[in-house]
């Protein structure tokens, strides 16, 4: 029991709720230096203050605890370059929303000009093959990658090639709170059947309306303010969505620059009807 203090002691010496503190201690991030069997009463070690302060404020900075685990494991300038990482992303994410702040206050003040153009276009019936998957933003990019990936894997494993697209359906919300569903599509016009968590279904032929987005408006914030704006044209026309939200990729993603075309926002639709 040497140079350990009650859970009590150490949460005033940190500013750390016990809530906190068990958080941590369920993430593998500071777990208690010994817990009383009897009585479950947690005991840390002086040692482990600095690390405690250290979650603090990489807390503060906004580093969500998935990202904070490799920092403390990592060595010194490993764990620094980590967080440079991150920063240098977080600085990213602030300048892509400066057009997005920009529309929002043109909207406000109820200028008309538009940051994303809409249009329609009539969509054919397809097949598509699928993976969905209930997602969080913090792992919505990486569920995307592995999920093409997969979808590419199996195609090329059945002898299929793709007929159109990849494209990403949300059937739901997703951001720190909400998960979706996500649904991850390849169109097909090969004989192919599910297997695993692969599905195959028809996406049924559909008037769409969409805008399209250049590679330096991709970042979330950007997509954020298309789905919205999606939403208000749909409304201002007396339209209704007839299906989810999609994001379309095209095939020139990965090295496209800055100004070019590689995705489309699209909500499938139809008129209102009178009840």
């Amino acid at each position: 029991m040497r140079d350990l203090m009650i859970i009590g002691e150490f949460a005033a010496r940190t500013r750390l709720s016990h809530k906190a503190l068990r958080l941590y201690a369920d993430k593998d991030l500071l777990k208690p230096a010994y817990v009383d069997p009897r009585t479950r009463v947690r005991y840390y070690q002086s040692a482990q203050l600095e690390k405690a302060r250290l979650i603090t404020l990489m807390r503060t900075i906004g580093m969500p605890l998935s990202l904070i685990g490799p920092v403390l494991s990592a060595a010194g300038g490993q764990a620094a370059e980590l967080v440079a990482d991150y920063w240098r992303c977080r600085d990213r994410e602030h300048h892509a929303r400066q057009p997005l702040a920009v529309h929002i206050q043109n909207t406000l003040k109820g200028k008309t000009a538009a940051m994303y153009v809409i249009a329609e276009r009539e969509v054919c019936q397809q097949k598509v093959v699928f993976v969905q998957q209930h997602v969080t933003a913090e792992r919505l990019e990486t569920f995307l990658a592995e999920a093409t990936e997969q979808l590419f894997t199996y195609l090329r494993k059945a002898g299929a090639e793709l007929s159109g697209p990849v494209f990403a359906v949300y059937h739901g919300l997703v951001d720190q709170d909400g998960d979706g569903p996500v649904e991850v599509c390849a169109p097909t016009d090969s004989p192919v059947q599910p297997t695993g968590r692969i599905g195959v279904r028809l996406e049924p032929a559909h008037r769409q309306a969409f805008t399209e987005l250049r590679k330096g408006q991709s970042e979330y914030p950007t997509v954020a303010g298309a789905f919205a704006a999606l939403a208000s044209w749909l409304d201002g026309r007396g339209l209704q969505p007839t299906a989810s939200a999609r994001e379309i990729y095209y095939p020139n993603w990965a090295d496209a620059d800055a100004d070019e075309h590689v995705m489309d926002i699209a909500v499938p639709f139809q008129a209102l009807t009178n009840s």
